[in-house]
């Protein structure tokens, strides 16, 4: 809601803070109005008016304030999704000038030109920060944000392979993506987990991997969650490929997986686009993500019938209740007869 008036001859505008219902406009009459008209005669008004900054100038602010908290690749994420999707339609914009319809309509452009629901609601995120510092320093007193709902994301079906389909997968796999295949479906591992995976947390003896660290555009940084730092199983299944990979890398003592110039990848996208692609298609298989290599452990684990709990703490999940509400449709359900205690 606006207001405008004139004092001394000249004409102002200014927000009132306030989305515009029949309620803020009752709260405009009967008591912000009257303030700002005592204050206009008291002098009191222009004296301590704040100065409404720009988007452009306060999200600079935002990002300043939260980089310390945030993950490098986080940070670098929030800002180019400002410079890519943000800044051309509202950087000039006073903060109090944005209303609610304008973010519906930017969030209805986004979805036209093909971004996810799950991308918009990361840029969301950086409004949404951005309008509490700002409420919090008294620049503003309501987000626009408040108004709009998040678009619902369509749910990701998931897709697990077959045990027959993993076989012929790493069996057309060449070199040491071989024993990546392997240890992703085996092990159900994070694609950024296993790119920085060190032979240093490979345990023979013990049969146990150490989960410690992960590599996302170059990044090096802890696993995703709290709980996704934690020790596995090494399944037998799995043994031969590790032991395989070994003999390729294992002199170097560094990293399990290296480039061409002995480094670690920098991202899943170069094992994503030059390998995973081309298999998929000469093994007649249409695309899948890469990660759906975690959801086929997952799966084929608790079809077999293997302890939850067990499986929970290979995917790295907060409990077993995070598992089940994934995976739950895959548990096997024999022909028991239910409640023969009532007969």
């Amino acid at each position: 809601m606006w207001i405008t008036f004139y004092h001394q001859s000249k004409r102002y505008k200014r927000s009132l803070d306030l989305i515009d219902t029949r309620t803020n406009r009752k709260l405009a009459q009967q008591k912000l109005i009257p303030e700002i008209q005592y204050k206009l005669n008291s002098g009191e008004f222009f004296k301590n008016e704040i100065k409404i900054p720009i988007v452009d100038e306060f999200v600079q602010k935002s990002f300043k304030i939260h980089k310390s908290r945030r993950k490098p690749s986080t940070h670098l994420d929030y800002y180019n999704g400002y410079f890519n999707h943000i800044q051309e339609k509202f950087g000039k914009k006073y903060l109090n000038e944005i209303k609610p319809s304008d973010i519906e309509l930017w969030q209805n452009s986004l979805l036209e030109k093909g971004l996810s629901p799950r991308r918009i609601k990361t840029l969301r995120t950086i409004f949404t920060t951005m309008y509490s510092d700002a409420i919090k320093d008294g620049v503003v007193n309501v987000s626009p944000l408040t108004m709009v709902r998040v678009p619902k994301a369509q749910k990701v079906e998931i897709k697990p392979f077959s045990l027959d389909e993993i076989k012929l997968l790493i069996s057309n796999a060449e070199g040491q993506i071989k024993n990546f295949l392997a240890l992703a479906f085996f092990s159900g591992m994070r694609s950024g987990e296993m790119i920085g995976l060190r032979w240093s947390d490979i345990n023979f003896e013990k049969n146990e991997i150490s989960i410690t660290r992960a590599i996302k555009m170059g990044e090096i940084s802890t696993p995703k969650t709290e709980n996704s730092m934690r020790v596995i199983d090494i399944i037998s299944y799995l043994h031969p490929y590790l032991k395989n990979q070994f003999q390729v890398t294992g002199n170097k003592k560094s990293y399990v997986f290296l480039n061409d110039k002995d480094e670690h990848f920098y991202d899943i996208k170069r094992i994503r686009e030059t390998h995973w692609r081309k298999l998929l298609k000469n093994c007649g298989f249409e695309y899948r993500p890469i990660y759906h290599t975690r959801h086929t452990f997952a799966t084929i684990m608790i079809e077999h019938n293997e302890d939850i709990l067990w499986v929970s703490n290979m995917l790295g999940h907060t409990d077993s209740t995070m598992t089940l509400s994934k995976y739950a449709r895959y548990i096997k359900r024999e022909n028991v007869k239910r409640a023969q205690f009532l007969l």
